[in-house]
């Protein structure tokens, strides 16, 4: 099984694409840039969205849903708004098709065209304050803090599984605000919530800090991002927080009467994390034998697997299996048992290893005998003998440990890739050879930003919030600088 993956040192973006595939996570699509997400993968997927709805309802929002199409005017109102976003944009014109009368399949109505052509959602502001104008009146209405799950529609041109689709799933909260710092600290507070979620679930550890203004969001004032380090030493974006301001409010006439009874504008956010977060999950933490999963993301937690050779053998094994799933199932732990006859205990062990189920008990006659289990686990591959009637709350230390390798393991290398410089010629070596974060003076200014964009690929990821000011020189112009960014090659 182990053997199908190609090497992660021989070639990455191929090793990737072998994990997703091969794990059972997501296939291709007939569609051109879509994918079919398989029931493994979803199943991932599920846990994510659970545990970030609970925590999005724990900071006071609710879920509502908005439609997926859009009229293509509403997109004109908010100038940085369309300019981000046009050349994405999938548009429905006609609502029918018919039968081709040369008798070539069917064609497009022409009767049936709309009136006022409809933008697939490639994200919703504009949908949803339209609709706020009609919600909004009084400071009495705010806040609104709504969130939405959701498919969105970007049209594209190179795609890559999850990292990159046509069409991906997502989150993304709206909020109206009566004043600027509310806006704001929700903006922030959204961004943290995203680095909990990172940090304490999917184990992988992230930066968080603010964009550069050509980095922000189409409409944005300030957008917060968490980064996250892949093993390739390349950035992915694995969330974004926007304070809008009232660019949107503007945009759709979107006024509310004040304590001082005054009309005013509405102050706003927006949010959003999406299917993206598994091809970060596969990336912070598989190896060469398939996919690594984190316990508290893992659908299946611990398989178990009997070793045998008759079938009273296999009934004894199932017996004592059945008593510890029972004991680990009250401790809220999930848990598999692959009794299927088909197919060798080997097989077994390295297809589990490959789908990243953390831990894999194995027990054959001998273990009846001496009243213990193999316990394997995936991030280390190691093995114990553990006594049964200890099973249980072994399992249960070790999920927890796993967790926390996970995120040691990814710290440690993020770290190991992580360097500061001070001239553009290391800048440019480090950028090169080495990959990874870099920490870099930048003078502020988007010309200069652009420079290094074009001659080295990098981009500002953010601008780290727990970096404190120091005094230092921009590596291109030399001007003052009293802040580094963190650069790097980026997904």
């Amino acid at each position: 099984m182990a053997k199908e993956i190609t090497s992660r040192s021989e070639n990455y973006s191929q090793w990737y694409n072998d994990i997703v595939v091969k794990a059972g996570l997501a296939d291709y699509s007939a569609v051109r840039g879509c994918m079919v997400i398989k029931p493994y993968g979803y199943a991932i997927w599920e846990k994510m969205r659970d545990q970030l709805d609970r925590m999005f309802k724990e900071t006071g929002h609710q879920n509502a849903y908005f439609p997926l199409f859009i009229p293509k005017s509403f997109f004109s109102r908010e100038a940085a708004h369309v300019e981000g976003f046009a050349k994405e944009c999938a548009v429905v014109t006609h609502y029918r098709l018919k039968n081709d009368p040369n008798g070539k399949g069917v064609v497009v109505d022409d009767d049936a065209k709309l009136e006022e052509e409809l933008v697939v959602r490639p994200t919703s502001e504009t949908i949803i304050w339209n609709t706020y104008k009609s919600w909004i009146q009084s400071y009495r209405d705010l806040p609104i803090l709504i969130n939405q799950w959701a498919n969105v529609v970007r049209w594209e041109m190179r795609t890559r599984l999850f990292l990159r689709t046509a069409e991906f799933l997502w989150q993304e909260g709206h909020t109206a605000h009566a004043t600027k710092q509310e806006a704001v600290e929700e903006a922030e507070r959204m961004i943290d919530v995203y680095a909990t979620f990172a940090r304490e679930w999917m184990a992988m550890p992230v930066v968080v800090g603010k964009k550069s203004e050509a980095e922000r969001f189409a409409g944005a004032v300030d957008t917060y991002s968490i980064e996250a380090l892949m093993q390739d030493g390349k950035a992915l974006q694995a969330g974004t927080s926007h304070f809008l301001g009232q660019n949107f409010a503007k945009a759709f006439d979107v006024k509310f009467l004040n304590k001082e009874g005054q009309q005013e504008y509405v102050w706003a956010t927006s949010w959003g994390v999406s299917t993206r977060l598994m091809g970060a999950l596969v990336m912070t933490h598989s190896d060469d034998n398939g996919l690594v999963l984190p316990p508290k993301l893992a659908p299946i937690q611990v398989v178990f697997v009997p070793i045998y050779r008759k079938e009273e053998e296999l009934s004894a094994i199932t017996e004592v299996v059945q008593k510890l799933r029972n004991e680990l199932h009250a401790k809220g732990i999930t848990t598999d048992y692959d009794d299927r006859d088909n197919l060798k205990p080997g097989f077994k062990f390295a297809e589990h290893e490959m789908r990243g189920v953390p831990i894999r008990v194995a027990i054959g006659p001998k273990d009846l005998e001496k009243g213990t289990a193999e316990v394997a686990r995936r991030d280390t591959l190691q093995k114990q003998f553990v006594d049964q009637d200890k099973l249980a709350n072994t399992v249960e230390s070790l999920l927890d440990e796993i967790q926390q390798n996970l995120y040691n393991r990814a710290l440690e290398f993020r770290e190991s890739k992580t360097v500061k410089v001070d001239s553009y010629d290391e800048f440019k070596k480090v950028i090169a050879e080495k990959g990874g974060f870099v920490l870099a003076h930048w003078d502020g200014t988007p010309e200069t930003e652009a420079i290094i964009k074009e001659e080295t690929k990098a981009t500002i990821r953010c601008i780290p919030e727990d970096l404190p000011e120091e005094d230092g020189k921009c590596i291109v112009t030399g001007k003052p600088s009293k802040r580094r960014a963190l650069f790097a090659l980026a997904y």
